[in-house]
């Protein structure tokens, strides 16, 4: 260990940055925030890996409908109905 160190060009912040995730501050409900750290104590991950899972989880879920897809269901709908 040495006897003095040089800070003159030190900067504040945070020594390792996050790459490829932002700070955001938000107000989440009580029940649900308990609840996603109960589920991750379960899983044993971070509550926040576990709200970002399901964020993201959610936003692949939702995609355009395109026309195969829509006729694929269209013939689905009248096989149920006899049509």
């Amino acid at each position: 260990m040495k006897k003095d160190y040089d800070f003159s060009k030190g900067k504040r912040g945070s020594v390792v940055s996050a790459a490829g995730k932002t700070r955001v501050t938000m107000y989440l409900d009580n029940d649900v925030l308990d609840e996603f750290r109960a589920k991750a104590e379960q899983q044993g991950k971070g509550y926040q890996t576990l709200i970002n899972e399901t964020l993201r989880g959610v936003l692949t879920v939702e995609r355009p409908l395109d026309a195969k897809t829509l006729r694929k269901i269209i013939r689905e709908e009248m096989k149920k109905t006899g049509t």
